[in-house]
């Protein structure tokens, strides 16, 4: 089986593990999907991520982080430049999800960072992902 967006799958195997409580999900490994994954541990979405090694290219097992009493701390991960339609933004016009609140996943020339940092070493680029 073929994929085109790996990202996007592994942002949806993210969402259906917080909807079903999954303590664990295991996602492709790749370059951009091990950088948003360092991103959601910075941000505190996630609790850790690591690659465990199959014979082949790796799987990116990420564990997911709950509150005191088992809620969601990730409540929204959207998929924002697509295959089809790369959304491209200035440093000046880097989208700030709920106020600041939430997180806004940017790819650079210096690697996947957080808006906030993007707006720290004033570089812009791809928006890969909106998270609240």
């Amino acid at each position: 089986m073929s994929q085109q967006d790996l990202t996007a799958d592994m942002l949806t195997r993210i969402r259906n593990a917080v909807r079903n409580s999954a303590p664990v999900v295991d996602c492709l490994n790749n370059k951009l999907n091990r950088g948003v994954a360092k991103v959601l541990v910075e941000e505190g979405y996630i609790s850790k991520s690591d690659v465990i090694d199959d014979g082949r290219q790796g799987i990116l097992r990420v564990t997911l982080k709950y509150g005191p009493r088992g809620e969601r701390i990730l409540h929204q991960i959207d998929r924002v430049s697509k295959v089809g339609c790369r959304v491209y933004s200035r440093v000046a016009e880097l989208p700030r999800p709920l106020q600041g609140m939430g997180v806004a996943i940017v790819t650079t020339s210096r690697g996947v960072m957080s808006d906030r940092r993007c707006r720290e070493e004033n570089v812009g680029g791809e928006i890969v992902a909106i998270v609240s």
